[in-house]
């Protein structure tokens, strides 16, 4: 068993190493090819912008001799690229000539917003295959007072040389992506290893040391119960003072027994792994609940409770008899302890969906709101319950809860105070 908890603990640290780890170099991976995306982007547009405004100084040159200044050695002819391209346009917006590889068929968009330098701020525009930067052209006047609109440049290239090395890009973070997985997987397998080494000592240590307490302990206490029991049995025989002190005696003792037994359970049950719901043997959960309700009824008449149990008949699962007799013995206990003479108990089976719904409801003190999401903390009691029951450890509800997790159920409590409480105990059908 202790192999099962130790290899199961082992699977999911591994496995939560390996999430933690992918996810980092995910991120990271989204980071980075949105960084370069942007940086190329940018050096694309800045490259065409260059482009265009090295072609400024050539727009008088074709305004006055048209296209056969293009096949002269122009300064910008150096700055041309594989599919880059360049087009002149007039102030009107028509085109004057154009030089290079693919054109877009888009219009130019005019940007007529003066600014005293010969160009204009320069305005992007795309069309799917092609990017384009276009600047307006603008020259000082006679009187160099305001700037004349002389007309446009815009220089395009193809989006295939970015789209090329995105993909590259991308296929190297894949590639980098599956070489770190596996890094990753055994880095995390060593971590794993090294990690649980030093708490699986522990663990056998803790166990040990636990198993040796209570075996030391049950020992001198039930020596403590038999003599306490023997002085008991001949209590006429001993003065007043020494009958109260050897009840005090035994009732500590019995409070110290329960102790014990309760922290057992929650030990085993948290060490353990839990079997599946097909593991457990099918129980009539109506005729559990029954018996229960037998027991808990004179208790119930005693105190001047009203005692009411509605049961469905045939509602079966598959569980722990002793495990859900003690579960629901806990909640019956604790309805009748913290419920006032003259107040009501319920109980409720029923069928609802996929599951048998036990719903265990009394008239008591309640438990105020902010005190509910506490309820089933180990040795946590609220003020009000410390005075209804002294002798209380505060373990009731936590072992309520591992049994209700231990049968793949779940558990809901609604109360109000002055009220009453109501528990939902929730269980898969067969």
């Amino acid at each position: 068993m202790e192999n099962k908890v130790s290899n199961s603990l082992s699977w999911r640290l591994w496995i939560a190493y390996i999430v933690a780890m992918s996810a980092i170099f995910g991120i990271s991976a989204v980071a980075v090819y949105s960084v370069f995306h942007r940086s190329l982007q940018k050096d694309r547009n800045e490259h065409l912008q260059t482009l265009a405004q090295a072609a400024v100084p050539s727009l008088d040159r074709i305004k006055t001799k048209g296209n056969e200044s293009l096949q002269r050695d122009l300064p910008w002819r150096s700055l041309f690229e594989k599919g880059q391209s360049l087009e002149w346009f007039d102030a009107d917006g028509k085109l004057l000539a154009r030089e290079g590889g693919d054109f877009p068929d888009i219009p130019l968009v005019k940007n007529s917003v003066p600014v005293r330098i010969h160009e204009g701020s320069p305005l992007i525009q795309k069309d799917g295959k092609l990017t384009s930067v276009s600047i307006a052209v603008y020259a000082d006047s006679e009187d160099q007072k305001t700037l004349n609109l002389e007309g446009y440049i815009r220089a395009s290239e193809s989006n295939k040389a970015l789209a090329s090395r995105l993909d590259q890009l991308q296929l190297g973070l894949k590639i980098g992506g599956m070489t770190a997985l596996i890094l990753i997987s055994i880095a995390s397998g060593v971590l794993t290893i090294v990690v649980l080494r030093p708490i699986k000592k522990s663990y056998q240590h803790l166990r040990q040391f636990t198993a040796d307490v209570s075996h030391e302990i049950s020992n001198p206490l039930t020596a403590i119960i038999t003599t306490v029991q023997l002085m008991e049995s001949h209590s006429e025989e001993l003065p007043v003072d020494f009958v109260k002190k050897i009840s005090t005696i035994s009732s500590a003792s019995e409070q110290i027994k329960h102790l014990m037994e309760d922290l057992r359970f929650l030990s085993q049950t948290d060490s353990q792994i839990r079997p599946s719901a097909l593991e457990y043997p099918t129980i009539p959960l109506d005729e559990i609940l029954e018996d229960i309700a037998d027991n808990f009824e004179t208790q119930a008449y005693n105190k001047e409770l009203g005692f009411e149990f509605h049961l469905s008949p045939d509602v079966s699962i598959k569980g722990d008899s002793h495990q859900l007799k003690r579960l629901f013995s806990n909640l019956l206990e604790n309805a009748i302890k913290y419920t006032t003479s003259g107040g009501i108990v319920k109980v409720f089976l029923e069928k609802h969906k996929r599951f048998a719904v036990v719903r265990v409801e009394d008239s008591g003190v309640g438990i105020p709101q902010e005190y509910i999401p506490y309820i089933f903390q180990r040795f946590w009691r609220a003020e009000n319950a410390r005075s209804y029951d002294k002798n209380g450890l505060g373990l009731g509800l936590s072992i309520v809860q591992a049994i209700v997790k231990g049968h793949k159920g779940k558990i809901e409590v609604d109360s109000k105070v002055g009220v009453g409480s109501r528990f939902n105990v929730y269980l898969p059908l067969v």
